[in-house]
């Protein structure tokens, strides 16, 4: 298995405020992550450092052996075409219908011909279980549902590595399976995906590795049945107390 991603000595602050800091992880192909830890440890912005929307202040981000921090916008933007993001609150256009989403970026950024990008996004659509919603709007369907097409936009551009932040906090309770459901299929499938996530069930049942984030840093690494039955850490007693 390669390594994907190198991530060495990052930091982010704002002004005098560390967000995060000396952060050294490794992500291979295939490999799922949870990161966890409590609101406001910095989860989210780090996930946005790795993929260069949150420029890091010092350190360097490696995918497939190519420092991102290195990079002007253009030799970005052709990265980042490996790299899919899900957000917690969808993005999906809300003028554009289901299958228009999902063809969207196909068409525009690797121009695909509308017939190969239609065939494609028609098989996202029927992976994410919404093959009958491909000519609605974005209005008319659920949270889940909506968060279901962003993962399917995702895939639309075969990338190597899913980020997920928090794909499922902004969601009602009885949604937030169907889109795990279908995260935990990636999963099975192979597809290498770093999860900010509150679902401590999905990061026991589905992670191979859980990073445990607080106080500016990442404060643990390990299996999620050693990080859960056995944390090393006070920091982490403390978290699973709180949440347990």
């Amino acid at each position: 298995m390669t390594e994907l991603l190198k991530i060495q000595k990052l930091k982010k602050q704002y002004g005098e405020k560390v967000i995060f800091d000396n952060v050294n992880v490794n992500v291979t192909s295939g490999e799922v992550i949870a990161v966890i830890g409590p609101s406001g440890a910095g989860k989210s912005t780090f996930l946005r450092a790795i993929n260069m929307l949150d420029a890091p202040t010092s350190g360097k981000v490696l995918f497939e052996d190519t420092d991102l921090t290195q990079l002007n916008d253009k030799q970005l933007d052709k990265l980042r075409e490996k790299m899919g993001m899900v957000f917690q609150s969808f993005n999906l256009f809300p003028n554009l219908t289901v299958l228009e989403n999902i063809k969207l970026a196909p068409l525009k950024v690797k121009n695909e011909s509308n017939d190969v990008a239609t065939e494609t996004a028609k098989k996202l659509l029927a992976q994410v279980g919404l093959s009958d919603k491909a000519d609605m709007y974005p209005a008319s369907l659920s949270g889940g549902q909506q968060q279901r097409v962003a993962i399917a936009r995702a895939l639309a551009m075969s990338p190597d590595v899913l980020l997920f932040d928090e794909p499922t906090s902004a969601l009602d309770p009885e949604m937030v399976g169907e889109v795990l459901s279908v995260m935990k299929e990636l999963a099975e499938a192979g597809m290498t995906m770093i999860v900010v996530t509150h679902e401590m069930g999905f990061a026991k049942e589905v992670a191979d590795s859980v990073w445990f984030m607080a106080d500016g840093g990442i404060q643990e690494i390990a299996s999620p049945n050693d990080f859960f039955s056995a944390p090393k850490t006070e920091r982490a007693k403390d978290f699973l107390e709180k949440i347990v």
